[in-house]
């Protein structure tokens, strides 16, 4: 009895996200983001870093969007030593620090100037996560210009 019953909320818990999903998908088709025209960003992702950012108008630079989501290094300064080990700030949003990082890693994944970047941070010595987190900040900058812009992605046009 209680198997059957855990089947049936899976059934219907299946059924709600499928549902929730259509609905974000209807309104990504009427929003039309050229965020979308990224390799390796989808309609979940996509709609999720919009749904973060909210109106694009608030930030003036793509540094600001990436203090929003806490991405950007900490400092630290005490008379004359500054540190050389600077973390992420994790001040921000979480939400779209997480999904900005999940869409850097399917970024380079699927789009090679992404995945030559990563790869060249990689081989100065960097962490596989510090490494991402630099390609986050690419990858921001690319999206900040085509929100604002209106246009698609073109890789040799923005990172050349």
């Amino acid at each position: 009895m209680e198997l059957r019953h855990t089947i049936k909320l899976i059934r219907e818990l299946s059924s709600e996200i499928a549902e929730i999903e259509a609905e974000i998908k209807k309104i990504m088709d009427v929003i039309n983001s050229p965020l979308l025209s990224m390799p390796g960003i989808g309609q979940n992702l996509g709609a999720m870093i919009i749904a973060e950012i909210g109106d694009l108008s608030r930030f003036d630079s793509p540094d600001k969007i990436l203090a929003f989501a806490g991405c950007s290094p900490t400092t630290y300064q005490s008379g004359q030593l500054y540190s050389s080990h600077a973390k992420m700030e994790k001040r921000g949003s979480r939400y779209l620090r997480w999904a900005l990082l999940n869409a850097a890693a399917y970024v380079c994944k699927w789009e090679p100037t992404f995945a030559t970047y990563l790869q060249k941070k990689r081989s100065e010595g960097k962490h596989y996560y510090v490494a991402l987190s630099h390609a986050a900040k690419k990858l921001v900058i690319v999206l900040y210009h085509l929100e604002t812009t209106g246009e698609t992605y073109r890789p040799t046009a923005i990172l050349s």
